[in-house]
């Protein structure tokens, strides 16, 4: 099939459906709020969003017209699940990556395996690029494209194409040590990636840490100190 562009609001939608499917499969499929807080985070997010709930509502119309989702009654609300894979023909791991890449933008296979990590544990580098590969080449068309390193960058980042073509840069840059894929460079985007794994989790504890505070002050309760 010919996959019609998204929008960045329908990638945004579709990316989240595909994350909390496996992060939280007790609350999936998503009700309408569930999803919107999703793709508003500020957490593991680029760029960050701020849909309003027609906005939503708009992307999910367009999703599911297109078969990429599926609405279902569950409760007293609406609630909405993906077709991602069946409607592709992509293996699990594929989505997931794409789902990654969909929610915080161009990635490096290092920082693809580690922010996959709560989806899907994949074995090493290797497997992430094998299954990018796959997507790049494609039959029916790629899916993700390989981009350019950008000048000092050690490795290549990968971009999806599920909202159109991707801008890269004229030029790529030299080899900074080492050759393609030698230990050096992944080495150096797995420090990357650890770094970015650093910073989402500090966010993520201070969410909680407010979450905390707000149910104490309901409860009339005061924090113990430390």
């Amino acid at each position: 099939m010919t996959l019609p562009i998204l929008s960045p609001a329908e990638a945004r939608v579709l990316g989240v459906l595909i994350e909390k499917q496996r992060t939280v499969p007790d609350s999936y499929p998503l009700t309408l709020n569930s999803l919107l807080a999703g793709c508003n985070q500020k957490t593991s997010r680029h760029p960050v969003m701020e849909l309003s709930e027609a906005q939503a509502q708009d992307a999910l119309d367009s999703l599911r017209r297109q078969s990429l989702i599926d609405e279902s009654s569950g409760g007293r609300a609406l609630r909405y699940g993906h077709n991602a894979d069946r409607v592709l023909r992509l293996p699990s791991q594929s989505v997931i990556l794409l789902a990654v890449l969909m929610l915080r933008g161009p990635q490096t296979a290092g920082e693809l395996r580690i922010a996959s990590d709560r989806m899907h544990n994949f074995a090493d580098i290797s497997s992430v690029e094998g299954f990018l590969d796959e997507m790049a080449e494609r039959a029916a068309g790629a899916l993700v494209v390989k981009l350019p390193r950008l000048p000092g960058a050690r490795e290549a980042r990968w971009a999806h194409l599920l909202s159109g073509e991707v801008e890269v840069p004229a030029a790529s840059a030299e080899p900074v040590s080492g050759g393609a894929g030698s230990s050096t460079d992944v080495a150096a985007g797995e420090v990357a990636a650890l770094r970015a794994q650093v910073s989402r989790l500090e966010g993520e504890l201070a969410h909680l840490k407010g979450l905390v505070a707000r149910v104490y002050a309901e409860l009339g309760l005061e924090e113990s100190a430390g």
